[in-house]
């Protein structure tokens, strides 16, 4: 799938492989990560970032982009998947689950 990354600050939702995720630049760096807010179901991309941290637009939790971890007193996270730019394009690594890898086909 081909999508056109933005080269400033941004956040918005991408697919990959049929699963909505969020995609953002912040400070210049890329991450993908869950779009689903752990805490109450929220759209992550409908967010924003602030001092290194993804703010939920519902109730304003916030998520490290460094590790994923919930603001202080929160207790959740989110998921941060592996991400590389290359010269012929931008990868993200997804996990495939036991159950779906049996019926892969070959």
């Amino acid at each position: 799938m081909e999508i056109e990354i933005p080269e400033n600050d941004f956040v918005e939702q991408i697919q990959v492989n049929g699963k909505k995720l969020c995609m953002l630049r912040d400070k210049g760096k890329l991450y993908v990560v869950q779009n689903t807010c752990p805490h109450a179901g929220g759209i992550l991309s409908g967010g924003w970032c602030k001092n290194g941290y993804l703010v939920c637009p519902i109730h304003r939790w916030e998520y490290s982009l460094e590790n994923g971890r919930g603001a202080e007193g929160q207790g959740d996270y989110i998921h941060i998947y592996p991400t590389e730019q290359r010269k012929d394009g931008t990868y993200v690594g997804l996990k495939e689950g036991w159950l779906s890898s049996l019926f892969k086909k070959g």
